[in-house]
């Protein structure tokens, strides 16, 4: 089976940026890279693995086919959908986040 092309939403896109300008605020350019390098690894794994995510929070909130995916060595996880043709990526989110809110977000998308 060939991976499926992981594509994330504007709200990912924005997620991702926010948190390496944090990074780069704080001066850690190194944990900034670090988090570019377990996401890319996290889409790897997802685009190959789609079912591997957790269902926990798309069955808490109703929201039907969402998993998560954590990034190796980082408070953050990957909330995505598998779809046909593609790992659609609603969002990356700390997990110490009000994760119902952040993904209710989304949801109504």
């Amino acid at each position: 089976m060939s991976p499926l092309p992981v594509v994330p939403r504007e709200r990912a896109r924005r997620d991702v940026d926010d948190t390496i300008a944090f990074y780069l605020s704080q001066g850690a350019a190194d944990t900034a890279i670090g988090f570019v390098d377990a996401l890319e690894k996290a889409f790897e794994t997802v685009g190959t693995h789609p079912a591997i995510g957790a269902s926990r929070w798309g069955d808490e909130l109703e929201l039907p086919g969402l998993r998560s995916w954590p990034l190796a060595g980082y408070p953050f996880a990957v909330f995505y959908v598998e779809r046909p043709d593609h790992v659609d990526v609603w969002r990356v989110l700390h997990m110490r986040r009000d994760l119902p809110t952040a993904l209710g977000e989304v949801g109504s998308d």
